[in-house]
């Protein structure tokens, strides 16, 4: 009989081909395999038992990285092959082949990597069919060299054999190199001056590093910016460049052994350290880095190298590096060489440059454990663009526009949804413009044509008017979601719930439908839509947006909210951070509502209890407050503040009341989060909803998480918490992709 066997997934640039040669030669089955625009498809001839031994072959031997995720098969009569082929792939037809994030230096070719004798002996560019790079240089469909930025290296004899060989390691591996014919380094000044090249300019970058300079180093999905992570000096000085006050910095680490020297990351997290994704995972921090890595914190974002480059510099290196993106702060990621010297020579030293192309920026992963999970907080390189499978069918197929921080993006069609790679805050022209290039360059790589266009609610927000012109433009209706639905529903969909659940999204703002600033709702919801059946007490947001950067603010509001005018002689520390005359204008704005919108946001909850403390008065980035509070958490202290529930509010004024009485100021942060947890059981107990998803930048904080699903679970509750895309708004255009709203 003749099998024919059509494939559809990630099953392109992972070995696949060459297995299913190996595989049929191995049973002695004559035909071919093909790469298509759609997957793989394979005929093989034989005797039936045969053919079957090779189906579940497939299934059970297929390669590490592969995904399968429809296989098709047909018996048909034979017509006499005489063997075994790989043929060339073809290009027509609907492309929906799945393509591959890029991948970490295998295991392979680090040994190669480091071997004096072999041919690749410290080259930057090493790479097989098991790992490098894909999504950031593959062009169009099918994943074919030509297809890729690699067209502009033609391989050597010796690549090109390695390349045609079925059985090598490297059969088919597109971005194959070597030193003889791939992609090269070169050093240069600030000013563009060539200093080295090739190995030259490894050692030049290796010396800068331990004098304490700042190198650009152009990696696979973009820049980073490099500098000894064990000095003050020189990372005091990047921040000043880059315009980053204190926002964390993320430090590479040769390996797991000087990793362990500088942080305690639990099992769990060593096992996220060390998957092919390579991402930044969030760590107890031991001490050892320079103050300014992480300020005020005891947890430093840690990850391990991921390309050969990484891996030449920091084994030559006894030290660990900052490796923070290479951008000012704000703007996006630098890829291109020409952009680089133009905006990186203002905060680099020098620029290690290589001459292979980044078609798409990719910026690095973030996961962090939270209630016993690892848990994306910007889900990028390893992750992009794997799709996420839906528990239904789209109606339509959809393009969403995420929300305008942490922006990702996001195409559905049929039964999964592919998010973009992280974009960042939308909020000039600059990631406008990169954003529109990502939307489109995402919907050119899989020929996809929207029928139907999804965004935010909030009028102000860059991504909704965006939305709003393209439909326009081009004639394709418009949905607009309310933001924290939509993060409930992102929850739902990455965990393959259907029906109704209780959804608790908490975050710092989203435009509610009542035109004020929610924050800290409890939704009753399907696919469908949504009842809002419980939120916090609102407040006032005394400046707006300046609450957001000044804690105290937020806390004055809830101080009025209990104590009026009185408050503005009370000796409390948001309170005395004021001058006397700024206060009554302060209470002026609050009583009449001048530029103080109403907010029902726990994540301002956060900001006003750490400037009630003393953390904090003023934030220098969002959530800087919170991740503070966090770390103050003892889970030995099991008490919490009072609180009530009138109507559908949750009322937090006598949790406060009892804030400013509490003595034992250490132990406020521990009875604050204990606090919200008991909020989350008493509304679940109320609604009586057996399933409650948690969503929202809130849903972070890993002993809040952690405390909701004990009191909850402890009573029968099923927690869903996210585990594939962020509870941040980094996974919003999922859930806005999932809004099914009822026709008509």
């Amino acid at each position: 009989m003749r099998l024919r066997v059509r494939l559809k997934g990630a099953v392109q640039g992972v070995g696949f081909r060459p297995f299913v040669y190996r595989l049929a030669k191995d049973l002695g089955l004559r035909g071919w395999v093909i790469n298509n625009s759609s997957g793989v498809e394979i005929e093989v001839e034989g005797k039936v038992q045969l053919l079957e031994e090779f189906l579940l072959r497939l299934q059970t031997e297929k390669p590490p990285l592969a995904h399968i995720y429809s296989q098709e098969i047909e018996y048909l009569e034979e017509v006499g092959y005489e063997d075994f082929e790989i043929r060339e792939s073809k290009e027509e037809g609907k492309k929906e082949v799945l393509i591959l994030p890029d991948i970490a230096t295998c295991q392979w070719c680090l040994k190669e990597l480091f071997d004096p004798k072999d041919r690749r002996y410290m080259y930057p560019f090493i790479n097989c069919t098991y790992c490098g790079p894909r999504f950031t240089i593959i062009e169009r469909l099918p994943y074919d060299r030509p297809n890729t930025t690699m067209k502009a290296f033609p391989m050597c004899p010796q690549c090109k054999k390695e390349y045609e060989d079925p059985r090598d390691r490297r059969f088919h591996a597109q971005p194959i190199a070597c030193p003889s014919c791939g992609p090269s380094l070169s050093l240069i000044t600030k000013d563009g001056e060539l200093l080295a090249e090739g190995e030259e300019s490894i050692k030049a970058t290796l010396q800068a590093l331990k004098e304490g300079k700042i190198v650009a180093v152009k990696g696979i999905g973009g820049f980073h910016l490099m500098c000894d992570a064990t000095r003050e000096e020189p990372v005091r000085t990047l921040r000043e460049r880059k315009r980053r006050k204190e926002k964390p910095f993320a430090v590479m680490f040769r390996d797991m052994e000087q990793l362990l020297l500088y942080a305690e990351p639990t099992e769990l997290e060593k096992a996220l350290l060390l998957s092919p994704e390579r991402p930044i995972v969030l760590i107890r921090s031991k001490g050892g880095l320079a103050p300014s890595v992480a300020p005020g914190l005891k947890r430093i974002g840690a990850f391990l190298p991921y390309s050969p480059l990484h891996h030449i510099i920091l084994h030559s290196l006894d030290f660990p590096v900052v490796a923070t993106s290479g951008n000012l702060s704000d703007e996006p990621i630098v890829k291109d060489n020409q952009e680089a010297i133009e905006r990186l020579s203002p905060l680099a030293d020098l620029l290690l440059l290589h001459n292979r192309d980044i078609k798409r920026r990719c910026d690095d992963s973030v996961v962090k454990v939270i209630g016993g999970l690892p848990t994306p907080i910007r889900r990028s390189r390893g992750y992009t663009p794997m799709p996420i499978r839906l528990p239904f069918k789209l109606k339509r197929k959809v393009l969403a526009l995420g929300g305008m921080l942490k922006n990702t993006f996001a195409i559905g069609f049929e039964d999964m949804v592919i998010l973009s790679q992280h974009v960042g805050d939308i909020e000039n022209i600059e990631t406008l413009k990169s954003f529109e290039d990502m939307v489109f360059d995402l919907m050119s790589l899989y020929e996809f044509e929207p029928e139907l266009l999804v965004c935010d609610l909030h009028p102000r927000y860059e991504t909704t008017r965006w939305a709003k012109e393209f439909s326009q433009r081009k004639g394709i209706p418009l949905l607009q979601v309310q933001h924290h639905f939509a993060h409930v529903l992102s929850c739902m969909g990455e965990r393959g719930i259907e029906g109704k659940v209780l959804g608790i999204a908490w975050d710092g703002t989203g435009y509610g439908e009542d035109g004020s600033l929610w924050g800290g709702e409890f939704l009753v919801c399907d696919y469908k839509g949504y009842e809002r059946a419980f939120y916090f007490r609102p407040f006032r947001l005394i400046g707006g947006e300046r609450a957001v950067k000044e804690p105290r603010r937020v806390a004055l509001s809830l101080l009025f909210e209990l104590y009026r005018e009185d408050a503005t002689g009370m000796s409390l520390e948001p309170v005395r951070s004021f001058r006397e005359e700024d206060l009554k204008n302060l209470y002026i704005a609050w009583s009449k509502g001048i530029n103080s919108p109403y907010s029902s946001s726990v994540g301002r909850l956060f900001d006003a209890v750490a400037s009630l403390i003393g953390l904090r008065q003023v934030v220098s980035y969002e959530g800087q407050g919170a991740m503070m509070l966090e770390d103050l958490y003892d889970p030995l202290v099991k008490d919490h503040y009072p609180y009530a529930l009138e109507k559908r509010q949750i009322d937090w004024r006598p949790m406060l009341e009892a804030i400013i009485k509490d003595r034992e100021r250490e132990k406020i942060p521990s009875r604050f989060i204990n606090t919200l947890a008991h909020v989350c059981l008493h509304v679940a107990k109320e609604l009586g909803m057996e399933r409650v998803c948690l969503s929202g930048g809130v849903m972070q904080n890993d002993p809040l998480v952690s405390k909701i699903k004990e009191l909850l679970e402890a009573e029968g509750f099923k927690v869903y918490t996210h585990q594939r895309v962020p509870p941040t708004d980094g996974g919003l255009s999922l859930g806005q992709a999932l809004f099914q709203p009822q026709e008509g």
